[in-house]
């Protein structure tokens, strides 16, 4: 009998042990660098607001209590951060100039700024408030206000900076219009020049015993020379000079890739913002006719640059560059790179305030997956690309992606938005999508599911919308990346999900 029982302990534990490999064998199957399986909560954040520090209507306070209001999670504000323009008459561009400015950070104080901006946060410790400014980093002049010609170009191509913390990492941004991060060079050192003027004019102003009768000539041309002295300084004052002067055409991209470089030396993003917007307008200058100021669509910019975090692919107005095969499904096949990366896309609602026709805090937000619920984790989130961008549009319909996955190995690889997937040869790549609307209801959708640039699928129906689709004719040879766009009830546009080679060309060889 205590043989018997022995026996059936033994079998009891050869069971547990059969058990124990087959799931360890079951769990093997998942490759932990290709999951998309770390635990991610969603936050809805609104982008590109500004508050009454720069040029909108509601305090930093007040916008924290409509976001909270709303059910927002994560609030980031990108004020203006310089809005000083001038300009100069030749030959003493810098003494006979005009200068104007409007509310912006620089105007209102970076520690004042960035102190609100704490002091919100901690009146409301349920909502993630990030600082952050817009910056236009260069504009130029071109034409005559005397030929009635005059044109500034460029004032509103604008770049997000996000994330910096340090009052020092915003007073140091190259920037039209930011004085702190001018430096002196050797145009400063030629603008020194006219006070050695003030040597000869000593010299002549001195008595002369032989010639006292010139004394009067002397002295009159040593006045001239002390007030040339002064005028050719004061024209050229401050000695330091921007990197990048406003009455220089030439300078292309140079001024919006050093910005970029600056931001990323320190630690934070930066996005392009609303590359395909056009801004023209004409101010009377009077009896000199008018002054054009204007700012011509620069979807080139995401070429033209580098290093960049991302840029804003759906806000209020026309955009070409997010259809599938143009610009950026073009970047995103594009080899990686330290200095090239494929861009983030973001959504932006530029928030002024509720005079702006349509407009308030939830229109308009990038939904965020985190790692966890802070600052930091918003930043990494954004820079990542675990984001999708949605616009209730006219529908005031408000789109959910609750899922967005790439599957394989017959579901026991994924990746989601934001995510890489090694399939480890597996041909079986399915891609699962599950849309809702927020107020759970019943709304139309049309539905895109771009393969590199290209349309894989076009579906219609209504939310809860829900597909799973074998891609069963994808490249084996070639880094793919799938993305969804959905409109009819809303606009919602997703980062995209790479997947590897499935099998490199050394294989197939």
């Amino acid at each position: 009998m205590l043989a018997g029982k022995n026996k059936e302990a033994m079998n009891r534990t050869y069971r547990l042990i059969v058990a124990f490999v087959i799931m360890a064998s079951f769990l093997s199957g998942f490759d932990v660098r290709a999951q998309a399986s770390e635990v991610r909560q969603q936050l809805l954040a609104t982008v590109h607001v500004h508050s009454s520090a720069s040029t909108g209507e509601l305090t930093v306070e007040a916008l924290a209590e409509r976001a909270e209001e709303l059910g927002l999670n994560a609030l980031i504000l990108t004020d203006n951060f310089s809005l000083r323009y001038e300009y100069g008459l030749w030959p003493l561009p810098g003494l006979l100039k005009q200068h104007v400015s409007f509310p912006s950070v620089l105007e209102y104080g970076i520690e004042r700024y960035l102190d609100e901006i704490a002091a919100a946060q901690s009146r409301h410790p349920n909502l993630i408030i990030l600082p952050g400014v817009e910056v236009a980093p260069y504009y130029y002049w071109t034409g005559s206000i005397l030929n009635r010609t005059l044109t500034m170009h460029n004032a509103q191509r604008n770049l997000l900076v996000i994330g910096l913390t340090k009052p020092d990492d915003y007073r140091s941004l190259p920037a039209s219009g930011n004085p702190s991060s001018y430096t002196f060079d050797w145009r400063g050192a030629v603008n020194a020049v006219p006070m050695l003027l003030a040597i000869p004019a000593v010299w002549l102003w001195r008595p002369f015993r032989r010639d006292p009768a010139r004394r009067s000539l002397r002295r009159a041309i040593a006045c001239v020379l002390i007030v040339l002295a002064v005028a050719l300084v004061a024209n050229a004052w401050p000695l330091s000079q921007p990197a990048f002067s406003s009455y220089d055409d030439r300078l292309g991209y140079r001024p919006y890739q050093a910005l970029i470089d600056d931001v990323r030396a320190k630690g934070g993003l930066v996005f392009w913002s609303m590359t395909e917007a056009r801004d023209f307008h004409e101010y009377t200058a009077g009896p000199l006719g008018t002054v054009t100021v204007k700012t011509e669509p620069h979807l080139e910019s995401l070429l033209q640059t580098t290093g960049y975090t991302g840029f804003g692919g759906l806000y209020q107005d026309g955009r070409t560059g997010v259809k599938p095969g143009e610009l950026w499904d073009r970047l995103l096949q594009l080899p990686t790179s330290e200095q090239r990366s494929p861009p983030v896309l973001i959504g932006e609602l530029a928030f002024h305030g509720f005079t702006d026709a349509g407009k308030d805090l939830h229109r308009l937000v990038t939904v965020l997956w985190v790692k966890e619920r802070t600052a930091s984790g918003v930043l990494e989130a954004l820079q990542s690309g675990h984001s999708y961008a949605v616009g209730d549009g006219d529908q005031h319909v408000q789109l959910r992606l609750d899922e967005f996955q790439v599957v394989c190995h017959g579901g026991t690889r994924s990746a989601s938005v934001g995510d890489r997937l090694d399939p480890g040869g597996a041909r079986d790549l399915m891609i699962r999508l599950s849309v809702t609307a927020v107020d759970r209801g019943r709304h139309p959708v049309k539905v895109r599911v771009i393969r590199s640039g290209q349309i894989l699928a076009q579906l219609a129906g209504q939310t809860p919308f829900r597909i799973d689709w074998p891609d069963t004719h994808a490249p084996i040879a070639e880094r793919i990346t799938y993305r969804v766009e959905i409109t009819g009830s809303g606009e919602l546009l997703s980062n995209p999900i790479v997947v590897e080679p499935i099998l490199p060309l050394k294989a197939m060889s």
